[in-house]
């Protein structure tokens, strides 16, 4: 076999069809597009329409209910504060705040607040402090000789300010 011997399987190509190109083409003049309308013009492409028949996205159940102002906490588990601990990212000296677990790298983002759950071995006597945390993760602080204090949330205030 040679490289000029090389050719495609009969029917894996095909030519490209000339839209518009003269009645002899079969394409010709409105070019499949039918007459008249939107769907004849260019640039235009109706988004979710399916011919009149009920779109998907109205077809599925709605269930429940997404409330507009809900908090959203960054997450972060009791194991992987450890391996930064172990690690010398985070100091146990000081307060582990959550601005020192941004500091650290352990955190992106604060959003609004950071809450630890218990996943994971902690063995630290340290002092944690964020906006919310487990019981889990508060006994297992507590364990381990430490004490991890929850921050009262501006939503409590404000309800017991009233």
């Amino acid at each position: 076999m040679k490289l000029n011997e090389l050719s495609d399987n009969p029917g894996a190509t095909q030519r490209k069809k000339r839209i518009g190109r003269g009645p002899g083409s079969g394409m010709g003049k409105t070019g499949g597009r039918g007459i008249k309308g939107q769907k004849s013009r260019s640039g235009v492409a109706i988004k979710g329409y399916e011919g009149g028949q009920m779109p998907l996205y109205q077809r599925l159940p709605k269930r429940g209910f997404n409330k507009p102002n809900r908090k959203a906490f960054s997450v972060v588990n009791l194991g992987l504060i450890q391996k930064f601990i172990d690690e010398g990212k985070i100091d146990i000296k000081a307060d582990i705040t959550e601005d020192a677990l941004i500091a650290s790298g352990l955190v992106r983002r604060k959003k609004d607040g950071i809450r630890v759950l218990a996943k994971g071995e902690f063995t630290s006597k340290a002092t944690i402090s964020v906006t919310g945390a487990s019981q889990g993760a508060v006994d297992a602080v507590a364990k381990a000789g430490g004490s991890l204090t929850v921050k009262p949330s501006a939503v409590k205030t404000s309800a017991a300010a009233e």
